[in-house]
């Protein structure tokens, strides 16, 4: 059983004047079918992935709207259906995470800005920046600037954003560019509400097809000679048009204030932020009434030199809030304000930090700073004191702690099935020595941790087996090479194993089988089971997608020649197969697939299983495993080798001994890693494995009656 957006498909279907009550990215759903978008497609990343995941599981209704929804296998996949627009009349829009959604893309982007586009071409990337991110810190920014596409950054408004949506395609339409939309995480999770339109269905879409193709045309190829015209359009023709647009539909708001002689530029996306430190200040309102002036950007590619320019003539100073580097915004307006011979101060990175997330603090110390210098009259002590404040606190709670609080880094879920792999990879390596180990993104890195600290490279989705190209041949000992079952259909099938096979690489992959994109939230793949796979064995520990062979009958088809398949769980097997891998004379790509379903999935389909044969009466059996405290050494091995959150410690209950014992807490859900640790690494015999045995059959009640007497007997008077 699958994530059910049910109600959120329920959303899409509201009409006129009724009222959208819910988060960001799904305004932003609604606002694409509002547009009257004919194609969707994407890759998953959270939080932007809500978009597709929903237009997936809203399929009949799509169908009824004549929308195509591609759920792509990469993001250059994605960024290719835009090529759609091209030729065609039809809105396209398409998703993905952040700046290594548009890396991957990079090279259909600029085929596709190049030529330009005829209907209305959307991409909405979700970005972010600072310790919450959990990639790069790098801005999509430049791809607009280069490839000239346009840039929106829309303030989080959900009303707001719905409109810059629909703008974004009308935008693209009448400057033939294709648009980037700029959502940060807390944009697409910010909740709100807004009167719809009624749901527009394209006027060529599946339902409504084209008879033929549209005529030969080369100078719609990003080809040359052809390439050098599209240049010249992009500076002669589209970003004039462009900004016309941008200026007759008034897409960048301007905010009057109070202290005219000292102004703000900031991105749309920040504005809320920005209005709540400008409160801090009491230069706000409740209402979010600046008393400086805005310029809010919520086109932040291209800028409108004269806009900028006026905004900024007659003023001492402005302040450019612009979140992440380099500072590109801050160039473009210092270079329009040169052009055009304003004088104003311009501020930016000098009095704002250069790097990471923009949070209120961080704004206030910047806005105190610009008033002090350029607006006396106003007070900053009472933010001073809020700063002070907030740092002697963090003092505080440092001293009457003592001491610092240890990390509590990221781990593997309860039960997941690859925790057991890097187990077994710590056992393997105390046996042929430690090795180069190229990790991958995925829920695998979150082995990059303590306490397996394994990996030494993260180089891009899928690159794991390319990157240890470099560094292979010049260990003495095989490198390892992990990746996902997600990774390998993104990515590293062609640049890993393709690679490693025509260049004869003596190498070592392991590909972590669950079935699942899962570290992006669980969305299927080619090799995800099917219903019926599923519904066979619906409470089998081992995985349900060894039955499908997908990845091995490509490997195989490739000539990858040694392959092994080994159940996660097994550790004891798993580290015999590293070994024989680190050490098999067999001079070529060694594969390993560790097969084992994602434990959320799993979760998600046994629960309402097993909640069905309880309501029938039917027996089932739940194991829980345990540790048997007057065994336990206290040596902590286990948890060593583990790291499982439920594996943890209590207070020895023997008033002799010190260490305190291992335990295992209620949340364990059975996966049996404890006691495969302990038979594989020989740790002492501690572990028990017992049965909970709800609506049991009558000899099962019969036989714990009698077990029930003689445990009596056998108990002191």
């Amino acid at each position: 059983m699958e994530v059910s957006f049910s109600k959120e498909v329920e959303l899409l279907r509201l009409g006129a004047g009724q009222v959208f009550h819910g988060e960001g990215i799904l305004a932003i759903t609604k606002g694409l079918l509002q547009s009257g978008v004919a194609y969707v497609g994407g890759y998953q990343g959270a939080p932007v992935s809500h978009l597709l995941d929903v237009m997936v599981q809203a399929e009949p209704y799509m169908k009824q709207l004549g929308v195509h929804v591609e759920a792509c296998a990469n993001e250059a996949s994605a960024a290719a259906m835009l090529g759609a627009s091209i030729h065609y009349p039809l809105r396209g829009a398409v998703t993905w995470k952040s700046i290594v959604g548009t890396n991957v893309a990079a090279d259909a982007l600029s085929n596709l800005a190049s030529p330009g586009v005829k209907g209305g071409a959307l991409i909405v990337v979700g970005e972010d920046y600072g310790e919450g991110a959990s990639v790069i810190q790098e801005r999509t920014h430049a791809y607009a600037m280069k490839s000239s596409m346009l840039m929106l950054d829309p303030r989080p408004e959900l009303g707001h954003m719905v409109g810059i949506v629909e703008h974004a395609f009308r935008l693209s339409e009448a400057s033939n560019m294709p648009a980037m939309l700029e959502l940060r995480i807390r944009a697409c999770h910010v909740r709100g509400s807004f009167v719809c339109k009624d749901n527009v269905s394209p006027s060529v879409s599946t339902v409504a097809t084209m008879a033929e193709p549209a005529r030969f045309d080369y100078t719609r190829l990003a080809h040359p000679p052809v390439t050098f015209g599209h240049e010249k359009l992009k500076s002669g023709e589209r970003i004039p048009a462009a900004r016309r647009y941008i200026v007759e539909h008034r897409l960048n708001e301007h905010r009057e204030g109070v202290h005219r002689e000292v102004g703000l530029i900031v991105q749309g996306g920040l504005t809320n932020t920005l209005v709540r430190a400008l409160q801090q200040l009491g230069l706000a309102d409740a209402f979010g009434e600046s008393a400086l002036p805005m310029l809010v950007l919520n086109v932040t590619f291209p800028i409108v030199p004269e806009e900028i320019a006026a905004f900024c003539k007659g003023k001492r100073a402005v302040l450019v809030v612009e979140e992440g580097q380099p500072e590109y915004i801050e160039r473009d307006i210092l270079a329009a304000l040169h052009r055009a011979s304003v004088t104003t101060a311009l501020h930016g990175k000098d009095l704002l930090q250069m790097a990471g997330e923009y949070t209120v603090e961080v704004l206030v110390a910047g806005l105190a700073a610009l008033v002090e210098r350029h607006l006396p009259e106003v007070g900053t002590v009472a933010a001073r004191d809020w700063l002070a404040g907030n740092a002697q606190r963090r003092t505080d709670v440092a001293r009457l702690l003592g001491q610092t609080v240890p990390a509590r880094p990221p781990g593997f879920c309860i039960g997941c099935p690859e925790r057991p792999v890097f187990a077994a990879l710590k056992l393997a390596q105390q046996e042929v020595g430690s090795v180069h180990i190229a990790a991958d993104i995925g829920c695998h890195a979150l082995a990059t941790f303590e306490p397996f600290s394994s990996g030494h490279s993260i180089l891009g989705y899928g690159m794991s087996l390319a990157s240890s190209a470099g560094v292979a041949p010049m260990m003495k000992r095989r490198v390892l090479s992990i990746m996902g079952d997600g990774g390998f259909w993104h990515n590293g099938l062609l640049t890993g194993v393709q690679s490693s096979l025509f260049n004869g690489d003596d190498s070592v992959l392991l590909i972590m089988k669950n079935g699942y994109t899962s570290a992006t939230g669980t969305q299927d793949i080619i090799s995800t089971p099917d219903e019926e796979e599923k519904a066979r064995a619906p409470d089998r520990q081992q995985s349900l997608v060894d039955r499908n062979t997908t990845i091995e009958s490509t490997l195989k088809g490739l000539g990858v020649q040694w392959i092994r398949s080994v159940h996660t769980y097994r550790v004891a097997e798993m580290k015999k197969t590293l070994e024989e891998a680190f050490t098999s004379e067999f001079a070529g790509l060694k594969v390993i697939i560790a097969e084992g379903e994602c434990q959320l999935e799993r979760q998600r389909r046994i629960r309402p299983w097993v909640a069905g044969l309880l309501k029938r009466g039917k027996r089932v059996v739940r194991v829980k495993y345990g540790v048997d405290e007057d065994v336990c050494t206290g040596d902590h091995a286990c948890i060593r080798l583990s790291g499982c959150p439920t594996l943890t410690l209590k207070d020895n209950p023997d008033p002799l001994k010190v260490d305190p014992v291992a335990t295992v807490i209620d949340g364990c859900v059975g996966c049996g890693l404890c006691g495969e640790n302990a038979h594989a690494a020989t740790l002492c015999p501690s572990f028990y494995r017992g049965e909970v045995v709800q609506n049991p059959r009558w000899s099962e009640r019969a036989v714990e009656s009698l077990r029930a007497v003689f445990r009596k007997a056998l108990q002191p008077a």
